[in-house]
């Protein structure tokens, strides 16, 4: 994984690993909540963020980002906190810039995972679920 950041916020994490030694504080310290969230210490990130999207988008991310670690929600509930169609919601998703961090993997369909547009898609998903404790029926 390789995070982003601009003016001191983080604004993206890009699963493909780049040799980027980039040092900043917020990024340094995505970088320790990110280890400590992989060796099963850390449940909630506290990082400063911003969404460079449209205000969907970013109500979207809120909404995922309000999902408790170890919990799931489906698009169509998120969809009904922000009236909008499932499908808007999902390709919300699809387009959260800051996976792991904002859990969009915490997000299901109806009757099933739904999609995954990080790198091993829904088997990354399915990983994460699991890391977590959220595997649940669904998996």
């Amino acid at each position: 994984m390789t995070v982003v950041s601009d003016a001191g916020c983080i604004t993206a994490i890009d699963w493909r690993q780049t040799h980027a030694n980039d040092s900043t504080p917020e990024l340094e310290e995505a970088r320790r909540q990110l280890t400590a969230y992989f060796e099963g210490s850390l449940t909630e990130f506290d990082l400063p963020l911003r969404i460079d999207a449209s205000a969907f988008q970013r109500d979207v991310c809120d909404q995922i980002a309000a999902i408790p670690h170890g919990e799931t929600r489906t698009y169509g509930q998120i969809a009904k906190a922000l009236g909008a169609p499932a499908q808007a919601v999902g390709s919300g998703c699809g387009g959260n810039p800051i996976p792991v961090i904002i859990p969009c993997h915490r997000v299901l369909g109806a009757t099933g995972l739904g999609g995954f547009s990080a790198k091993g898609g829904v088997e990354t998903k399915v990983w994460l679920l699991r890391h977590e404790g959220a595997a649940g029926l669904l998996i």
